[in-house]
């Protein structure tokens, strides 16, 4: 099947019960947090990345490609998924481990986010749990490196090469575009695991702070000029189209071609943001939208921050979400600066 007739992005990666708690106040250690309300909601970059396409109203198919374990956890993911039109013919189920799920704790007056997490099936997702003769999909997403233990391991056989790296080259041969997320972690192999996927990635979509861990720039705090810079030295790493790097104050995009887009953030009224949680993977979410639909980068890029800002209007990852047309509406009301 040709690129031309294919459709629809499948997301490959973590798939996470999120259970979403919002505390009065971060505690010291040894001290108590009153939790004020608490919900279960998806979690983990695929999953947010669907779930927002589909409440955005994505008019092609979704996909859902990742291991959960034989539990509650694994059928409430099974159910919220088909509620919500998202494939699940390569959802598998494992014995060997539980459902992954993740402890967010929100605080209520900045809207901060700290996680407990429990890795669980997602450990062990491997390349071989995808094919590709099962699937339509114009564009594989790929979630979360340095987060999924077996597609981190370096294949013994193929020097300097991960699973994630062979899964993300068998998506080209067949006829997909690819792009990739990270995760915002300590890891002693970040860059070397992360060097080893970008040659068969289109677009690397990252925030500052996992472009620093890959560049060795400390961009925390920076600027969106420094932000070009990483940029450049990541597509001089190998990506193959576009390195898309968000931040608080905006995001940039360079492609293969040396072109350079800018957006700021839209600047919110007091009290609209409920949660930063899922806001990252809500960007990728809109952009890719952009992106599978042939959009300019400008516009993908105007459409990415006003579905992270959707996003921050509630504390789980994506009830926020709305339509294309409203999520655009936000930059309209609030100043996106394209």
């Amino acid at each position: 099947m040709s690129e031309m007739t294919r459709n629809g992005i499948l997301a490959v990666g973590n798939f996470i019960v999120d259970d979403v708690k919002l505390i009065d106040a971060w505690p010291e250690q040894d001290m108590l947090a009153s939790i004020r309300s608490e919900r279960s909601s998806n979690g983990g970059g695929p999953y947010n990345v669907l779930k927002d396409l589909a409440a955005m109203g994505a008019g092609y198919p979704l996909q859902a490609a990742g291991l959960i374990g034989g539990d509650a956890r694994g059928e409430w993911i099974l159910r919220d998924c088909v509620g919500a039109g998202v494939g699940v013919e390569q959802l598998h189920i494992t014995e060997e481990a539980p459902t992954s799920y993740t402890d967010a704790m929100t605080v209520m007056a900045t809207g901060r986010r700290t996680f407990f997490h429990q890795r669980g099936a997602n450990a062990l997702l491997t390349e071989k749990h995808v094919d590709f003769a099962r699937t339509e999909a114009k564009h594989l997403h790929l979630g979360y490196l340095m987060l999924l233990d077996a597609m981190d391991e370096f294949v013994e056989e193929e020097e300097g090469r991960t699973r994630a790296s062979i899964l993300l080259e068998r998506a080209l041969e067949a006829g997909l575009t690819t792009s990739v997320d990270m995760v915002s972690t300590e890891h002693g192999r970040f860059r070397e695991i992360a060097l080893s996927a970008l040659p068969f990635t289109d677009v690397l979509v990252i925030n500052e702070v996992e472009a620093g861990k890959v560049t060795g720039r400390n961009l925390q705090g920076g600027t969106l000029d420094d932000c070009v810079e990483a940029a450049r030295e990541l597509m001089g790493c190998g990506v193959r189209r576009q390195v898309v790097i968000h931040l608080p104050q905006g995001a940039v995009v360079v492609d293969d071609k040396g072109s350079v887009e800018r957006v700021k953030s839209l600047k919110l009224p007091e009290g609209f943001v409920a949660g930063a949680t899922g806001g990252g993977d809500a960007f990728a979410a809109g952009y890719l939208h952009g992106w599978h639909e042939g959009w300019d980068v400008a516009r993908s890029l105007q459409l990415a921050v006003c579905a992270a800002a959707a996003c921050l209007s509630d504390p789980t990852p994506s009830a926020g979400l709305c339509s294309v047309a409203e999520c655009l509406k936000l930059g309209e009301l609030y100043g996106a600066d394209v």
